[in-house]
């Protein structure tokens, strides 16, 4: 998103001028005291006046303490500029996001549409007819997964997700996740790994911890084109936290992305061929969920670099 605005009311431009005249202001004032200084002791001495009842301190700390809020004034001028700059690039990701999530409900509703149309004006045979209801079904959750989005993130920017944390067992919780969803990913493969054998006990939401794993998990395989998409998920202990780690087989994560992934409305950038839409909400729900359980997400290569790996960390807790 980009808006035509003339040169000198751009906010950089706004900036740099207001920063240079006000070191402008600040550099003639003390020249000029020192100039004024200069003129006035060549005058006590020409008549030999006594220079103690024109100079003293307090002349200096009136120019220490101008100089101090001049300074102040400055480190106020960029915070703005800064703030500015920033409310700026989010307000042009939540115009990209509207125009994206805009298409993201309007392409399943569509659909549904055709599908309908399709079912009143003819008579279709069963088996067409299970094939269509079949592509509706998908277009349905669809489209009630970008509800859920929206909705989640409300509840949860306003702590009103409700719950309360009650103790589960992590490696059993997420095994079962995957076996209950196992048919919502059925052209890949997903393996739970736990060299340990030790239990971890952890106080959940389940809720929000089910929509954080639906993410991980999900991103696993929709940013996968392998012939055979792969997840494994992977139970580690360093020192005193819990390394959750969601280990694909996908197209990766550019090294410039794998910060930016989890602020509201980030999206990689579709000019990469890589990438696949998304509404930019996913990861920044993961992250506010981990949040909640005192924990957070990280992002990084696979170390042959042909996948990702999201790793929740959590702080070990004692059975």
């Amino acid at each position: 998103m980009s808006y035509k605005v003339k040169w000198f009311f751009h906010p950089i431009f706004v900036f740099v001028f207001s920063i240079v005249a006000l070191s402008l202001s600040l550099f003639l004032y003390i020249y000029w005291y020192v100039e004024a200084s200069a003129g006035l002791m060549a005058v006590v001495r020409y008549y030999n006046l006594d220079p103690k009842q024109f100079f003293n301190a307090q002349a200096w700390v009136v120019i220490l303490v101008l100089s101090l809020l001049m300074a102040i004034i400055l480190a106020g001028t960029v915070i703005i500029f800064l703030f500015g700059q920033k409310m700026m690039r989010l307000y042009g990701l939540q115009h990209d996001f509207i125009n994206n999530f805009t298409h993201e409900l309007k392409t399943p509703v569509t659909s549904l549409k055709l599908y309908l149309e399709t079912f009143l004006k003819h008579d279709l045979p069963r088996e067409a007819q299970s094939k269509y209801i079949r592509y509706m079904l998908l277009d349905v959750d669809r489209l009630s997964g970008n509800i859920n989005k929206i909705l989640n993130l409300a509840r949860i920017e306003t702590k009103t997700y409700g719950g309360e944390l009650v103790p589960a067992e992590l490696v059993e919780t997420v095994s079962q996740f995957c076996q209950q969803n196992a048919h919502l990913f059925q052209n890949g493969d997903i393996l739970v790994h736990n060299p340990s054998g030790e239990a971890y006990p952890y106080r959940i939401n389940p809720l929000l911890f089910d929509m954080l794993l639906m993410n991980l998990v999900a991103n696993g395989f929709k940013y996968n084109t392998s012939p055979q998409p792969r997840l494994d998920i992977h139970f580690l202990v360093h020192r005193d936290r819990l390394h959750i780690r969601f280990e694909d087989n996908g197209i990766g994560i550019k090294k410039t992305d794998r910060k930016k992934i989890f602020k509201k409305f980030y999206r990689v950038d579709q000019s990469d061929s890589r990438s696949t839409k998304g509404s930019g909400l996913g990861l920044y729900l993961v992250q506010n969920v981990a949040r909640i359980h005192r924990g957070k997400v990280t992002a990084a290569a696979r170390e042959d670099e042909q996948g990702s790996v999201f790793t929740l960390v959590l702080p070990r807790q004692a059975s």
